[in-house]
Order: structure tokens, then C-alpha cells, then sequence
């Protein structure tokens, strides 16, 4: 979280980095419960970086491009199914059959939704905007995702301007939540 450098580089590096941690729980035997900690560790970081494209990339697509409304929805209804699954993956453990089959479909969701923007939005918002409105969108995202919320919230705003409102405070109270369970830390 926070790498540096223009907002399609620090989102792909996002990408890579969820990328790992779904790897990492395809890697161990169903029921075995680090699966669990790395599905929360991806949860985590999948909604710090939803939030902060809802509230910075997507209003930019939107302005810079030609179809940006229609993008623009599409990936925050990706994001909706994607949340709705960690919400219900919060409710089960590594050992429960629910467990795999949720996790796989938030996998297939989430990497069906990285082809997309990286094979699709970013190229046309590379061509669209300015290095400078790149860079100024990657450092507004970054300091969106150290305040956003790390747990799932499907019925809280995904559009401007009241998830720019809501999440700061619900990102403080995630986190409090987060350091005192636990929470996406291995044993």
C-alpha cells in the first residue's frame, strides 16, 4: 500500500500485490487456516484500493473519457459483487465448504475486473490525461488508501461526495477493529 509513482502504476502494483495473496491461498490444502488470513490480508487491501478508485480514478475516467460514465459504472458494479463476496467471507472459516467456493468466485471477480482496467481503462486513460494529472491522481489515491475502511461496507456510497465523507471515519473505526483482533495476522 503506497508504492509511488503515477495512478496506473500504483494501482497495477496494488493488482500484483492481491495477485500474491490469492496465489498464496491456492497454494494450501482447503481447511488449512492461513487461508483465511491471507483472504482477510487480500480483503484488506482489495478495499483500501476500491475505495480509493471510487473516490479519485473513476470521477477522472468519467471526465477524461469518451465512454468514462459507462466504464465508470461498470467497475463500481464489479466492485459491489467483489464486496458483497467478502462480506460473506467474512462469516466463514478456512474449514468451511462456503469458504472455497466464495473465494473462488471473489478470485475469478477480481482478476476478471485487473484484465479490465489494466487491459482497457488504464491504456485509455494513459492516452487521455497529462503525466502531471497521473501523478496528482496517484498521490490523492494514496493518501485515500491509508484512511479508507479495510473491511467490507456493501450498502455505504461508492460515488462522490459522500464516500469522500464516510470513509475516513469508517477506515478509523476498521482499523481499531482490525488491530484489536487480529485481524489478517498470521498466528
Amino acid at each position: 500500500m503506497g508504492h509511488g509513482g503515477n495512478v496506473i502504476d500504483e494501482l497495477v502494483t496494488d493488482h500484483h500485490e492481491v495477485e500474491d495473496l490469492f496465489a498464496k491461498i491456492e497454494a494450501l490444502a482447503p481447511g488449512e487456516k492461513n487461508r483465511k488470513v491471507y483472504a482477510e490480508q487480500a480483503t484488506m487491501e482489495l478495499i483500501r484500493h476500491s475505495v480509493a478508485e471510487e473516490e479519485y480514478l473513476y470521477p477522472a475516467v468519467r471526465e477524461h473519457l469518451v465512454n468514462g460514465n459507462t466504464m465508470a459504472d461498470r467497475e463500481i458494479e464489479d466492485h459491489s459483487k467483489a464486496e458483497q463476496l467478502m462480506k460473506d467471507l467474512e462469516g466463514c472459516e478456512a474449514d468451511d465448504p462456503e469458504f472455497d467456493r466464495l473465494i473462488g468466485e471473489l478470485m475469478s471477480e477480481v482478476r476478471s475486473h485487473i484484465a479490465e482496467e489494466e487491459e482497457t481503462l488504464f491504456p485509455q486513460l494513459r492516452v487521455a490525461c497529462s503525466e502531471k494529472e497521473l501523478n496528482d491522481l496517484g498521490e490523492k489515491v494514496r493518501r485515500a488508501k491509508k484512511l479508507a475502511p479495510t473491511r467490507p461496507h456493501p450498502s455505504a456510497p461508492d460515488t462522490p461526495p459522500a464516500n469522500k465523507l464516510l470513509a475516513p471515519g469508517t477506515g478509523l473505526v476498521d482499523r481499531l477493529r482490525d488491530a484489536l483482533s487480529g485481524r489478517g495476522k498470521e498466528d
